[in-house]
């Protein structure tokens, strides 16, 4: 008796390794923790761009400075268009005449150094974005310092009506300079952080329970 030949089974369709090894790959968030603090934050699509000034005391020096700038330049065009019998004439026009530098052009300088003063100050503060977050500060001798942190580099924030506290991925702590609007800061910071599932802490006054 001759023997039939069993058909051969039909060839099985491989799995899709792509999409096995896909599900098999591990995570850089897993392997690496310094890069998995780093999450990613959508952008709203609404865009958010807001600068909050420095406090009054601290813009009042400068403003005080301007102050006496244009008291000072009144006083000088005040004595040009003088009476030459005044006192004003005599002390400020006659006396140009033996000073290096005249009444006018000192008067001109301390104007413009007290507007760049209070340029200066009102530049001071701190600007929020969907990006992060950016300060401006002047230290010495007028040197301008400036200060940003993307969202992905901040881990927490501590806020309270008074400042505003950053917690970074690298543990260092950064506080935020003082404005104007000191609440308004906190509450627009705690938005965006609560939109990117960050950790914010809001510190209570001491006195309330």
């Amino acid at each position: 008796m001759s023997e039939k030949a069993s058909p051969e089974p039909p060839p099985r369709d491989l799995p899709d390794l792509a999409d096995v090894i896909e599900d098999d790959r591990p995570s850089i968030t897993e392997v690496n923790g310094t890069v998995a603090r780093f999450d990613m934050a959508y952008a709203p699509d609404k865009p958010v761009r807001r600068a909050f000034i420095a406090p009054f005391k601290a813009r009042a020096p400068s403003l005080a400075y301007l102050a006496f700038a244009l008291v000072v330049a009144a006083i000088v065009v005040a004595a040009y268009n003088g009476s030459s019998n005044s006192r004003l004439w005599v002390w400020i026009v006659e006396g140009d005449r033996n000073r290096p530098l005249g009444a006018q052009p000192l008067s001109m300088l301390i104007l413009v150094s007290a507007l760049g003063t209070v340029a200066r100050s009102w530049m001071r503060g701190v600007v929020v974005t969907n990006e992060g977050i950016e300060t401006r500060e002047v230290l010495m001798f007028g040197l301008p310092r400036l200060k940003r942190w993307a969202w992905p580099q901040i881990d927490r924030l501590v806020l309270d009506d008074r400042g505003v506290l950053l917690e970074l991925w690298d543990g260092q702590y950064e506080r935020l300079p003082d404005v104007a609007d000191q609440r308004g800061l906190a509450d627009l910071l705690e938005a965006l952080a609560a939109g990117r599932e960050k950790q914010v802490t809001r510190l209570r006054p001491l006195g309330d329970k």
